[in-house]
Order: C-alpha cells, then structure tokens, then sequence
C-alpha cells in the first residue's frame, strides 16, 4: 500500500494516529481559507484533527498520480491527486487533496482546493471554530 493509499484509509478511519507516520516533520499544507500555510508536523496534525471532526460525508470519490512542482522548492516530485466530496457547515463541498512525497515516500507538500465559494467560506468559519476550541489559534473575537 502506497503513501497516498495510506493516507486515504487514516481518513477515511478517522484514524488521527495513522496520519502522523504519513507527514514528514517540516510538511507545509496549503489551505484554501488561509494565506500563510499550516508548517510542521504539529501544526498540521493539529489541523487534521478539527478537519476530521468538522467534515460530515466526507468520502473520497477519485484519484490521480504522477509528479508537479512543489510550492515550496518548485522541485518536481511523486505527487498525488485525491478527488472528495464532503459536507462542512450545511455545505457541500467538492475538492481535491494535492499531496507531494518526498523520497522517502511521506508527505511533504499538502495543497487543499475546495469549491464553490460558499463552501470554502462554510468550511472556513467551521475550521477556526474548531481551531479556536482547541487552543491552536487565538479567537480573533477576543482582544
């Protein structure tokens, strides 16, 4: 079973443990409702850990493999395309994982692309709730 494989059946599991082996230490995930993106292996298994409680239905639907550029050093690497479909805050959502592996064959580069607006809005508020809950980001509420 493949590294992408792998990170297919921990979600699917909901299985936050299996993740972790999958993430090398210094992996970066490219978020949809941020700008900067989620560094390190702690920052982003804290971020899978509200993405597994926030999205409802979420399934995987499709898959593609090959090599892309990495955002983060433009190398080109074993890459992988998971298709899904999920809902988050009472919208649907259709988006893609865009996963890069390093020689290894664990995650490195991690891109998240969802549609339509309105559900990366939805998805947005739903992910800083659960952020906020769990103490990894301040409530931009409070001064």
């Amino acid at each position: 079973m493949n590294t992408s494989d792998r990170f297919r059946a921990a979600v699917d599991d909901r299985d936050l443990s299996a993740l972790d082996d999958l993430f090398t230490d210094g992996v970066r995930l490219y978020s949809p409702v941020t700008f900067t993106p989620f560094e390190g292996k702690a920052a982003v298994m804290g971020l899978f850990g509200v993405l597994l409680r926030t999205f409802e239905d979420f399934r995987y639907i499709g898959h593609c493999t090959g090599t892309a550029q990495t955002s983060s050093d433009a190398a080109t690497t074993p890459s992988a395309v998971l298709l899904f479909r999920a809902v988050a805050g009472g919208k649907e959502i259709h988006g893609i994982d865009l996963l890069h592996f390093d020689d290894d064959g664990r995650i490195k580069e991690f891109t998240v692309m969802v549609r339509p607006r309105s559900a990366v809005h939805a998805l947005g508020e739903a992910v800083l709730a659960g952020l906020v809950a769990d103490g990894l980001v301040p409530d931009p509420a409070r001064p």
